[in-house]
């Protein structure tokens, strides 16, 4: 068959063929009239090629292999030498690989440590005793909360920076940003605990992030959230209180940490809240203590 027939039945090119040839691989015949004519095994040692190379061999160690099909024998010790060859060198190149991974994580929540704005890590000692701010929203639930008149009783607020919905991508940078992640994870924990963290002392619990309404409304519909989320898109309360920040694209947004509110003052804050998952648990055994 001409170069032409054998690109088209084994789905690469003209020039891709000229290459093997070059190689040494799949050698045609020449005609008399200085044409090049393959044989039909051609098709099998460019497939053996193409395959081979997918998984990862160069085009010169997949000689054996395509040599074994001109010659009609079964693969030979020296492509099964190859094999292990490779297999070895992507096991090292794996190996290079995670470790490189793990060094630009590293990389990753270092830099991302130094975009968060306001109270640096650590620093929620500083909030407690302050005065909750004159500062109302309307909550999903539609009650008007007032964070100076919460209540009789110890209110938990946690402060998140977003969930998302399913389908709609997150804003651009955050998953990379250290903390950001786990939202949704810490909402269910605290619905799945809610009753309890009431029996161990406190009084209401509410969610509060920089998100919309909307966005809250959809995630207590989905999630069936036995608590209130609170919407503060303008960072009124970061404002007020000082309460640390982060920056995900062009969106600036709440870090993570939970306030204990009792009267009109804050008592108690979790931050930085390394495991939101579990964040649930940390709180009732504060709550027992207290």
């Amino acid at each position: 068959m001409r170069v032409g027939e054998l690109a088209r039945r084994t789905g690469t090119t003209v020039r891709a063929l000229r290459y093997y040839e070059a190689a040494g691989l799949v050698v045609p015949r020449r005609l008399s009239n200085g044409y090049r004519e393959y044989a039909p095994v051609a098709v099998r040692q460019v497939a053996q090629i193409r395959e081979l190379m997918a998984l990862g061999l160069s085009v010169e160690e997949t000689r054996p292999f395509v040599e074994s099909i001109a010659n009609g024998d079964d693969v030979c010790a020296a492509a099964i030498a190859t094999f292990r060859s490779t297999v070895s060198s992507l096991q090292k190149r794996i190996g290079e690989l995670t470790a490189q991974r793990e060094a630009l994580d590293a990389r990753i929540d270092e830099a991302a440590r130094s975009v968060v704005t306001g109270a640096p890590a650590g620093s929620g000692s500083g909030l407690t005793g302050r005065p909750m701010p004159e500062l109302s929203f309307y909550a999903t639930d539609g009650s008007l909360v007032d964070l100076r008149a919460l209540g009789p009783g110890r209110s938990v607020i946690f402060v998140y920076p977003l969930t998302g919905r399913p389908g709609v991508d997150l804003p651009r940078g955050l998953l990379e940003i250290h903390g950001a992640r786990g939202s949704t994870d810490q909402a269910i924990w605290l619905r799945d605990h809610h009753a309890e963290i009431l029996a161990a002392g406190a009084a209401r619990v509410y969610g509060l992030s920089a998100q919309s309404t909307g966005y809250q409304r959809e995630l207590v519909h989905r999630l069936r959230l036995p608590y209130p989320l609170i919407p503060d898109p303008r960072l009124g309360l970061a404002a007020a209180l000082g309460l640390p920040t982060l920056a995900a694209g062009d969106l600036t947004l709440y870090e993570r940490l939970t306030l204990v509110v009792t009267g009109d003052r804050v008592e108690h804050v979790f931050h930085p809240i390394p495991d939101p998952a579990s964040h649930a648990l940390e709180v009732m055994r504060w709550l027992n203590r207290a």
